[in-house]
C-alpha cells in the first residue's frame, strides 16, 4: 500500500468548504468542476432520490446545451453533498453561466422526468421532479448570491 497515491479531491479540507462552484482538477484538456451543493459534514446530505432526479434533468439539459458536445460526464457525488461536471475545453465562467441557465431550465420544467421510464433507467421508480427543482432551486440561489466566484478551494 506505500505506492497508493492520495487522490486530490481527499486533499482538500472538507471541513472548510462551502456551498459553491470549484475547479476540482484539471487533466490536460478535461476540467473537473466540484458542484457543492451542500456543506460537507454539515448534517445535510441530499437524498438519493434527490440525488437522482438531479442527475437525470441536469445531464439532459446540459448535454443539450451549447457545451454539451463538451461535455464528459455530470453525476452525484458519493457523499451526498454536491455533483461532478467534467468538461473538456470550457472556460471555467462559460461553465458558470452554463450550469445558471440548466439549474434555471430544470425549475421552470414542464413535463415529464427525463429518462423516467423502466427501460430508460436501472431505478426508475426512485424519481421525482420536485425534489429535483427545490436542489436546484437552493443551489441556484447559492451561486446568485456570491459575489465573486473565483473557482478555487479557499
Amino acid at each position: 500500500m506505500n505506492n497508493i497515491q492520495r487522490i486530490t479531491s481527499f486533499s482538500v479540507d472538507h471541513d472548510k468548504l462551502i456551498p459553491g462552484i470549484y475547479i476540482s482538477r484539471v487533466d490536460g484538456d478535461i476540467t473537473t468542476f466540484d458542484l457543492r451543493t451542500r456543506t460537507p459534514n454539515g448534517g445535510s446530505f441530499m437524498d438519493t432520490c434527490t440525488a437522482h432526479s438531479v442527475e437525470h434533468m441536469f445531464a439532459t439539459y446540459v448535454r443539450n446545451s451549447e457545451i454539451g458536445d463538451r461535455v464528459i460526464y455530470f453525476g452525484p457525488m458519493g457523499c451526498r453533498t454536491g455533483f461532478y461536471l467534467l468538461t473538456r475545453d470550457v472556460e471555467p465562467e462559460t461553465v458558470l453561466a452554463i450550469v445558471k441557465e440548466t439549474l434555471a431550465k430544470i425549475i421552470a420544467h414542464d413535463g415529464g422526468m427525463f429518462g423516467a421510464e423502466r427501460k430508460e433507467c436501472g431505478n426508475y421508480l426512485d424519481l421525482n421532479l420536485d425534489d429535483a427543482k427545490r436542489e436546484c432551486a437552493a443551489y441556484l440561489d447559492v451561486l446568485n448570491s456570491k459575489k465573486e466566484i473565483t473557482f478555487r478551494y479557499e
